[in-house]
């Protein structure tokens, strides 16, 4: 059952344990749970089975912290995330490889993940030093009026194994550009990620308390719950499923935290007629749906083809599938590798017969790929889809294409936006009147315009409905770590004194 780590150039990055205020640790019971690679099933290592008393500790690590750094300079902060940025370009390497690890990606794929994860302390390290207030024109005379803003505190940070690196730095990087402290909870299938993250974190004079890992894998409902009814935490951010969402959502509501949720997506993919060019929207459609085997929360779910291109669209779009190569992600050549484990290959293959068992075609692939292990499931393409299968409603989150065929522009939108969550949406047209009108109608936090590729540090990220609310990256993305204070000064009308 053991499995030595890949060479990474600086072992130590490979780290079994807990951080927290400052220092590694263990968890109080000694307990530890397994973490295994999704593509041999072989044993990675062990993190600590942290329960809600070891957590409490990095409560206080970081509500201890805060008053102190709370008050460093905008400058001082952008210094430390622009230090942290650099080692992890300095190690980007190490870093593809541990996540390509624990998570199963093309290394390929790995190294994009971590230039994207780094952008983010890039990019909130140039927004620290500008958190700017206002002056306000008051409507009393005599009183002069201007809001500051400020840190809102302590932050409970939940995130997702589909982006074990991004996904904590697209929150950790505004949170400190705030001036908060953190106590992050790291997905139990990817914890060693970001336990090297806590290392570059230390390494880059980041003040012990202010960042603080904590892993857990059976105790982590407690866990979420200690963090989501603290109450020395202030504010809560979560990237999950959108029923785990409501449950935290739930919590959060005991104390009045400050919460940001981005749940699951049901992303659809609208390609009309008018198209300029058909060979870009299937690469658009290829690089959305299958990009990391479909595990994203915008990936293309519902891939809508106008009537008048289906058919060669489909054929095309075929073509481009039967070209991936599966497998382990550190093999040469390797496209797309495993889902995260059994239940999301087990998942993709009830949404392939339901779609068969109510009148779908299976074009390529359909299958679990068994020879390469439990977690491979075929890149798939079904035809002769229909709004009444699991997949039109469901996330699939695997390597499952769907094309619907779809008559008109208000027929498409309508289904489109028969969905609970709306968190992006993807469409090809050439005609730009009709690109405002369907890019205004559509229920989505995000669209994507004749582009299957929508991530941007620059860009603001997030849904509307029940995919959640708040926004991550851009110039947006830092306030939702702070609070705005108004400040109203009385008796300034004097005239000037002789």
């Amino acid at each position: 059952m053991g499995h030595s780590a890949p060479q990474l150039k600086d072992q130590s990055l490979f780290i079994e344990k807990s951080y927290i205020n400052g220092e590694w640790v263990g968890a109080q019971s000694g307990k530890t749970f397994e973490v295994h690679d999704p593509a041999t099933g072989k044993l990675i290592g062990t993190c600590p089975e942290l329960d809600t008393a070891d957590v409490e500790k990095a409560i206080q690590a970081a509500s201890e912290a805060f008053p102190k750094f709370r008050t460093t300079l905008g400058r001082e902060r952008a210094r430390m995330l622009r230090r942290w940025y650099q080692l992890m370009i300095d190690n980007a390497e190490d870093l593809a490889k541990l996540i390509t690890w624990e998570n199963g990606k093309p290394l390929a794929d790995a190294k994009g993940e971590v230039n994207y994860a780094a952008s983010f302390f890039e990019w909130f390290s140039e927004e620290a030093p500008r958190t700017y207030g206002d002056t306000i024109p008051a409507s009393v005379p005599g009183n002069r009026v201007m809001t500051v803003k400020q840190p809102v505190g302590v932050c409970g940070l939940i995130t997702p194994w589909n982006f074990p690196a991004a996904m904590i730095t697209r929150k950790i990087g505004p949170a400190l550009a705030a001036g908060c402290t953190v106590v992050a909870k790291s997905p139990q299938e990817t914890p060693f990620t970001a336990n090297a993250l806590a290392e570059l974190a230390h390494r880059a004079g980041i003040p012990k308390g202010v960042v603080n890992i904590v892993t857990s894998s059976e105790n982590t409902p407690a866990v979420g719950e200690l963090i989501t009814t603290h109450p020395e935490v202030r504010k809560v951010s979560f990237t999950g499923s959108t029923n785990v969402g409501r449950i935290l959502m739930k919590q959060s509501a005991s104390t009045i935290k400050k919460v940001s949720w981005e749940l699951g997506g049901n992303a659809p993919f609208i390609v009309f007629d008018d198209v300029e060019d058909l060979d870009t929207a299937v690469a658009g459609a290829i690089a959305s749906k299958f990009r990391s085997s479909g595990q994203t929360c915008v990936c293309a779910n519902r891939i809508y083809v106008q009537k008048g291109v289906y058919e060669e669209f489909s054929k095309r779009f075929v073509q481009k599938v039967k070209e991936f190569k599966l497998g382990g992600g550190f093999e040469d050549g390797i496209t797309h590798g495993p889902v995260i484990h059994e239940r999301a290959a087990n998942k993709a293959h009830e949404h392939v017969q339901d779609a068969t068992s109510k009148g779908a075609q299976i074009v390529v692939g359909g299958q679990k790929a068994t020879a390469l292990g439990p977690n491979f499931y075929e890149p798939t393409v079904l035809t002769g889809m229909s709004k009444d299968m699991l997949l039109a409603s469901e996330e699939t989150f695997g390597p499952v294409a769907g094309l619907f065929p779809f008559e008109s522009e208000k027929e498409v939108v309508d289904l489109a936006n028969r969905a609970e969550v709306g968190l992006a949406g993807y469409f090809f047209s050439g005609n730009v009147r009709r690109i405002f009108r369907v890019a205004e109608a559509l229920e989505v936090g995000m669209v994507g315009v004749n582009t299957g590729l929508i991530s941007d540090v620059a860009s603001p990220f997030g849904g509307v409905k029940q995919s959640g609310f708040g926004r991550e990256g851009s110039k947006y993305g830092i306030d939702e770590f702070m609070t705005i204070k108004s400040v109203t000064f009385g008796g300034m009308g004097e005239p000037l004194q002789e």
